[in-house]
C-alpha cells in the first residue's frame, strides 16, 4: 500500500519522538542554517531537523549528520509541516534567513546567531554563535573549550606554515572555465588564512563572501602568488582544466604552486574554519616550494 505524504511525514517525525528516543534534557534545536548546523553537531550534539542534509553531507562533509535529523528541505523554502511535527523548542537562523522568521516563529520561538557581515571578519562571530549555542545546549564548557581547541589548531598549524607564508595567496573556487570567486578578508577562508600567517592576494572588495564572477587573467595580477583552489568543482570544469590554456598560462600553475583543496563549505562556521586550515596546509606540503 502507498503511503500518503501525510502519513510518511509523521512516520519520520514519528520516529524522532518514540519512547526509544525520548525528549532528553538539552532543548530540541532545528536550524535553517548550515553554519549552525555544523556547529550545534561539533559540539557533540544533534538538531531534531536542519536543511538539505544530502547536500550537507557532500560538500561541508565533516561533522557527520546523525540519521535521527530530520531532513526539511530546501534552506531557502523549508518543510514547514514537517517542522511543526518535530516539534521544536527553538529554530537557529542566520541572518541570511531573516525573511523567513515570520513563519517559522508561528512554530517555534526564532533566534537569529552571527554569521557573516558586510566588512566584519567572520571568525569572531563564528565564534560568538558557537558560545551561544553552547548556553542554548547547555553545554557552555564545551563550547568555550571548542573554541580554544579551534584556535590552538589554527595557531599550531601558522608554526608549521611560517616557512611558506613569504608569498601572498589567492583564495578561490571555480564556478565555470573562465571564471573564478576570490575569498576576501570577510570570508571565513579568507579570514582562517590570515591567521595562518599569509597575505590574502586578492585584495579588492568582497561581500562578506567572495568576489563573482573574476576573469581567470585576473590571477595574474599577482605572478609571485599561491594558488589555493576549493571545491567543490563543477564536473566539466574539473574535467577540462587541464587542458585550460588560460589556466595552465597563469604563473602559479606553471610554477607549481597551487594547493587544490578538498570541498569545503564556503559559508561555514568553526568546524569549516578547521577543515580549511587542515586542508591548506596539507595542501601546501605537496605544492612546489617554487
Amino acid at each position: 500500500m502507498m503511503l500518503t505524504r501525510r502519513k510518511t511525514l509523521a512516520i519520520g517525525a514519528g520516529a524522532l519522538l518514540a519512547p526509544g528516543l525520548a525528549r532528553a534534557a538539552q532543548p530540541r534545536i532545528a536550524t535553517i542554517d548550515w553554519a549552525m548546523l555544523e556547529t550545534i553537531l561539533a559540539l557533540g550534539a544533534a538538531p531534531v531537523a536542519a536543511t538539505e542534509l544530502i547536500q550537507f553531507r557532500q560538500i561541508v562533509v565533516e561533522p557527520a549528520v546523525p540519521q535521527t535529523v530530520a531532513d526539511l528541505g530546501l534552506r531557502g523554502a523549508p518543510n514547514l509541516e514537517l517542522l511543526r511535527m518535530v516539534s521544536p523548542d527553538l529554530i537557529l537562523i542566520s541572518a541570511f534567513y531573516e525573511y523567513q522568521r515570520a513563519y517559522l516563529e508561528r512554530i517555534a520561538p526564532v533566534e537569529a546567531l552571527p554569521a557573516f557581515e558586510i566588512g566584519k571578519p567572520p571568525f569572531p562571530l563564528a565564534e560568538q554563535a558557537a558560545l551561544a549555542i553552547g548556553d542554548r545546549l547547555g553545554i557552555p564548557t564545551r563550547a568555550r573549550l571548542y573554541i580554544e581547541e579551534t584556535a590552538a589548531d589554527i595557531a599550531a598549524r601558522r608554526l608549521a606554515l611560517s616557512g611558506r607564508a613569504s608569498r601572498p595567496v589567492f583564495v578561490i573556487s571555480l564556478g565555470d572555465a573562465r571564471h573564478f570567486r576570490a575569498f576576501g578578508r570577510d570570508a571565513m577562508f579568507g579570514d582562517v588564512l590570515g591567521r595562518l600567517g599569509f597575505a590574502n592576494a586578492w585584495t579588492a572588495d568582497t561581500s562578506y563572501s567572495a568576489a563573482a564572477p573574476v576573469p581567470l587573467e585576473a590571477l595574474a595580477a599577482v605572478p609571485e602568488a599561491y594558488i589555493a583552489l576549493v571545491g567543490p568543482m563543477p564536473p566539466d570544469v574539473r574535467w577540462s582544466l587541464p587542458e585550460n590554456a588560460i589556466w595552465n598560462a597563469l604563473p602559479a600553475v606553471r610554477a607549481g604552486r597551487v594547493a587544490m583543496i578538498e570541498t569545503t563549505n564556503h559559508f561555514g562556521g568553526l568546524a569549516s574554519a578547521r577543515r580549511f586550515a587542515r586542508l591548506f596546509h596539507a595542501a601546501m606540503d605537496m605544492t612546489d616550494h617554487g
